[in-house]
This record gives C-alpha cells, sequence and structure tokens, in this order.
C-alpha cells in the first residue's frame, strides 16, 4: 500500500464515522441475512429448574407449603407459586472486536472487517433473541438478556469502533458454568493478550467459540516490488524494495497464529472457524448457528 500516512488516518476515520452513523444499516444487514437460516425451536421459555425468576402462577392442591411465595401472595385472595426459568435457556455473550485494524478492507467492494464482524454477531444474536435465547456482549455490564430490544442496544454499541487502538483484546467478563462465549476478531494483536483473555473466560468452564474474520489480502499477501505497509491507526509503517521476498515468511506467520487458535480450542473444547469478507456471511453464520445448537 502506497497512501501517505495522512490520506490513510484520514480514510479510517471517514470508515470509523460512516460505521458509527450506520447503526440502522447494520440491524437491517443482519436481519436480512438471519433470512438465510430457517430456526425452529431454538430454546424454548417454559418454566423449570433454574436460578432466575420468570413469573408467578396461582398455586394448586398439589403444591407444595414451601413452594407458596408469601410475599406475592399477601397481595391477594390467592396463593402464588414463584416459578423459575427453564435451565436449558441459554446465556450467549458476545465480543466483536472494535479496533482500528477490523477497520480494513482491500477494495471498496468488499466490507470492511469491523462491519462483518458486526453483522455477523447481530445476526446470530437476532437468532438467539427469536428462539428465547439470552445474548449480550462483555465489553458492556449488562448481562444477557432477552428480546430483540437487547440485539438494537448490542447494535448501537457495535457501529462505534476504536480507531486509536490498532488492536483490541478480548474483553474479559464475569460468566457462569456452561454459559456460551462467541469471539468474533481478526485475532491479529499480542497472542500473549490474546491467549490470557481467551484462557480468562476459559477457567470458568464456559463453551467457547472463535470466528476469525480476514480479507483476501491478509490470507494472500499478494505484494510485489516496492511496498510501503501502513497500520490502520498510523502507528506503524514499513517499506519493502522485494515485497515478495516476504511472502513466505508472512504466510508462516499466519499459519501459526491459526494454529495457536485451533490449538486453544482443542485444549478447551471450543470450537474455531476462519472466514474471508470476500466469502458469504452466511457461511459462519449457519456455521456458528449450528455450533451454538440451532436447527438448519
Amino acid at each position: 500500500m502506497t497512501r501517505t500516512p495522512d490520506i490513510l488516518a484520514l480514510k479510517t476515520r471517514h470508515d470509523a464515522e460512516h460505521l458509527a452513523q450506520g447503526f440502522d444499516a447494520l440491524l437491517a444487514e443482519a436481519h436480512q441475512l438471519t433470512a438465510s437460516i430457517s430456526h425452529g425451536a431454538h430454546g424454548r421459555r417454559r418454566s423449570g429448574a433454574g436460578e432466575e425468576f420468570w413469573q408467578y402462577r396461582m398455586a394448586v392442591e398439589t403444591d407444595a407449603v414451601r413452594d407458596i411465595d408469601w410475599r406475592r401472595s399477601a397481595r391477594s385472595d390467592d396463593h402464588f407459586v414463584r416459578q423459575h426459568e427453564w435451565q436449558n435457556t441459554q446465556s450467549v455473550h458476545l465480543w466483536v472486536d472494535r479496533g482500528a485494524s477490523m477497520l480494513f478492507r482491500s477494495q471498496e467492494t468488499l466490507p470492511m472487517k469491523a462491519q462483518r464482524a458486526a453483522v455477523l454477531g447481530l445476526a446470530i444474536g437476532i437468532l438467539l433473541a427469536k428462539g428465547g435465547e439470552k445474548v449480550g456482549l462483555t465489553d458492556l455490564d449488562d448481562p444477557p438478556r432477552q428480546g430483540l430490544a437487547q440485539v438494537e442496544k448490542m447494535a448501537v454499541a457495535l457501529a462505534h469502533t476504536f480507531p486509536d487502538h490498532e488492536f483490541s483484546t478480548p474483553a474479559r467478563k464475569e460468566m457462569k458454568q456452561g454459559q456460551k462465549a462467541v469471539y468474533i476478531s481478526d485475532f491479529l494483536g499480542e497472542w500473549d493478550e490474546i491467549f490470557e483473555s481467551l484462557s480468562y473466560a476459559a477457567n470458568q468452564n464456559v463453551n467457547g467459540y472463535l470466528v476469525q474474520i480476514l480479507d483476501s489480502v491478509e490470507e494472500d499477501f499478494p505484494f510485489r516490488g516496492r511496498t510501503v505497509l501502513f497500520s490502520m491507526n498510523e502507528g506503524h509503517k514499513f517499506e519493502t524494495l522485494r515485497a515478495q521476498s516476504l511472502r513466505d515468511e508472512y504466510r508462516e506467520k499466519l499459519a501459526e497464529r491459526k494454529a495457536a487458535l485451533q490449538q486453544l480450542s482443542q485444549k478447551t473444547g471450543w470450537r474455531y472457524i476462519c472466514h474471508q469478507t470476500g466469502e458469504p456471511a452466511s457461511i459462519p453464520l449457519i456455521w456458528l448457528y449450528q455450533a451454538l445448537g440451532g436447527h438448519t
């Protein structure tokens, strides 16, 4: 890439601002993408063993006295039982990378990695919400919640990127055993930081799913001759006269990063997929929905 740093910075800010102004468009694209999935009874909200309150119902003769909610019953002439949510309702935490590296795209006809990641995260959120599951973002304080209103709140957050940070590290959040966590990123930052954050989640015995988003140029490194490469936030500049001589080393480094993500997934029982932005977004969405327990 031979663009000057000033031009690159201008384009980076423009892309970030464009993404921030278009959360409605992101949400609309996500809704359109979910049409490629025929979802059935992914999750059924009903009473059963669980930790969280669902609703009150009137007591019947077979209910034990200890199950009566006396505080609620005192407000009426009837006795009420406090029901809890069915334990199979899932809570799914999502982390969608919004660092500057995610603003990259090699062609105007391709989506930015940040856009593809946000749409994918929102699309799986929509599918889960429609199935009665709880969804939320790991970098928000709120716990996962049910309903499409929660997805709209996520869309507002995901439309904002952090171009001052070249790479973002997966957000750490306290999660309960058996819950699920989805991480969508290029995973090209410092490996030690990424590993520590993902291990933090794995040590909580959650089920993890890694979706690596890359541009085709990042996969192929097609540069030849004199090439000047800039990081998306102007933090780094690299110039070479023989870019093709670096191709094998670059591809080897990328292969090592993919292998590290796969190895982490194998050790923790997590799952991993790599997706190029030039491919249909439905491919990783179907994979992710099936991995989370959906039905096509």
